[in-house]
């Protein structure tokens, strides 16, 4: 069993970093990108740098933590270590490792600087019945407790797509990344949870939506585009789970329930630039992004032009086209 003061120490190898208090960012070395003020709800995650050296790792009692690496460092090991455990890694891109609830004890080692890799905390609720239909999180996290760096394609996907929506924010991106924590706590029931645990996961389901709950979700959606919408309210109206409703919307519609909202809030947003003066910065934080600026850069990559450009030119159509049906109703009248 390895102890913390079996570790080693500054004099030893590196000079540890210092210790980060409460609400403090998790990174080792610098933050590059966070979600606090994006409006997520559940799934957190910050964008860092490593440097070399040892950091200590704890857990909140509440979450599972998970690190994704998004750019090789080269053959570069990350050794952890605590009470128990002792893994390595070589950190090549993709490469996951990740802390069960309640870990105090334990440290990282980075053999060298790590250029960028994603932390991600997924709060346990992801694994109660109200999300899978089953509660079996205590199998998934008594197994992270003895295996703590991996290689799994799929998790590290959805890492990656988080990441993505940490550097380019969406109009859906507390949808996406919502739909994104589902998938992976499914990914760790998957991989981890005892055979008698997982007999009880959902696999399949009959449950579909049928048209008449299909349109009190898509009636709920129009309403709220310019509000709070989520995962777990949509279910809700429709009468399903979490997790059954993600795939009956999918099977429904031919698109998952945030590209269905991000289409639908383009449109919105599209009506609201051609209607009246309101500020661009009203329209942003009203369509779910956190600035204009972010708006703008969605906005332009959607449509090809800025959001301003658009109002001016939707005007000077609309001015032509009321010129010309007064021409048309001169001539009628002569």
């Amino acid at each position: 069993m390895v102890t913390q003061s079996e570790l080693p120490t500054a004099a030893g190898h590196y000079e540890p970093w210092p210790h980060r208090g409460a609400g403090e960012p998790d990174c080792p070395g610098k933050l590059l990108l966070s979600s606090a003020g994006r409006g997520w709800s559940g799934l957190s995650a910050e964008l860092c740098t490593a440097r070399r050296g040892l950091v200590p790792w704890r857990t909140p009692q509440s979450d599972i933590r998970i690190c994704v690496a998004l750019r090789s460092s080269g053959e570069s090991t990350v050794t952890r270590r605590a009470p128990g455990i002792e893994s390595r890694i070589v950190a090549r891109r993709g490469a996951v490792w990740f802390s069960p609830p309640g870990l105090q004890d334990g440290s990282v080692d980075f053999a060298r600087d790590t250029p960028e890799f994603l932390h991600l905390h997924l709060p346990l609720s992801y694994f109660s019945s109200a999300h899978l239909n089953t509660d079996i999180y205590q199998s998934v996290v008594g197994a992270l407790s003895h295996e703590s760096a991996f290689e799994d394609p799929l998790l590290a996907e959805i890492g990656f797509a988080v990441a993505s929506e940490l550097k380019t924010e969406t109009s859906t991106g507390n949808l996406l990344v919502d739909a994104l924590a589902a998938s992976l706590a499914a990914r760790l029931v998957q991989r981890y949870a005892s055979a008698s645990s997982a007999q009880s996961f959902p696999h399949h389901t009959n449950h579909g939506l049928d048209r008449r709950r299909l349109s009190r979700v898509l009636d709920y959606i129009e309403a709220n585009l310019e509000g709070d919408l989520s995962i777990d309210r949509m279910a809700s109206i429709a009468c399903l789970s979490r997790f059954h409703f993600a795939r009956a919307f999918r099977q429904a519609i031919g698109q998952a329930p945030h590209r269905y909202v991000s289409a639908r809030r383009l449109e919105r947003a599209k009506a609201l630039l051609t209607r009246g003066d309101r500020p661009l910065v009203d329209i942003a934080l009203s369509l779910g992004f956190s600035g204009q600026a972010n708006f703008t850069r969605a906005f332009k990559q959607a449509t090809g032009q800025a959001p301003g450009q658009y109002r001016q030119t939707a005007r000077s159509q609309g001015s032509k086209s009321s010129l010309t049906d007064v021409r048309q109703s001169l001539s009628v009248f002569a």
